[in-house]
């Protein structure tokens, strides 16, 4: 039920982004948009360029993660948040491409060398070790780009990329939620995301 309601959220959430979306290219929008007020200015920073790399990038190597807990985990609580990693980044990489397309923004097709690394360790784990590992990762990583995410939602000048960080902050904070929900978040994983925080 929790992920019927959770992609039901989104769904509601994409269709209105979409809606969006499809009205900046009316002539009246674009017009709006370039006013003052308007939301989309056309600046794209430094930031919200690292940024959509970083949302193709997480789901390049947490689909994969998240399939790998459907056959590789001891219980179902792994399974479930396997099932949000997978559901979520595949909407996540859906928006990040399309607004790489219209940002005219090239995004990277693989993972980072130590993102793969992290895929390569959860195929060769089983059972408990998997479960373990698979949540030491993931909340780990998701984690340390809670904190990016802020940083660009309260930042970025493009509407296209607030709407990104406003869904990628969505998704992330489910995703969080469901790996503490199976009671294998350890203190030395939050201390780590913590060592990460600018001081």
């Amino acid at each position: 039920m929790a992920v019927i309601a959770t992609v039901s959220v989104w769904l509601a959430q994409r269709n209105s982004s979409a809606d969006e979306s499809h009205s900046a290219h009316l002539p009246a929008a674009r017009a709006a948009a370039a006013g003052p007020q308007g939301g989309n200015t056309g600046a794209v920073s430094a930031l919200d360029k690292t940024f959509l790399t970083k949302v193709r990038q997480a789901g390049l190597w947490e689909m994969p993660a998240g399939r790998l807990a459907q056959t590789h985990a001891s219980g179902e609580a792994i399974k479930r948040a396997g099932m949000h990693l997978l559901e979520g980044h595949s909407k996540l990489d859906q928006l990040a491409r399309e607004d790489s397309e219209a940002l005219n923004v090239p995004i990277p097709d693989q993972a980072t060398a130590e993102q793969q690394g992290w895929v390569d360790q959860l195929e060769n784990a089983r059972g408990r070790e998997f479960d373990q590992l698979f949540v030491d990762l993931l909340r780990a990583s998701h984690g340390k780009i809670f904190i990016t995410i802020g940083e660009v939602r309260a930042t970025t000048k493009n509407s296209l990329i607030r709407r990104l960080a406003t869904q990628t902050n969505n998704t992330v904070q489910d995703h969080m939620e469901v790996l503490e929900d199976t009671g294998l978040v350890t203190d030395a994983t939050l201390d780590d995301v913590a060592s990460t925080v600018p001081k």
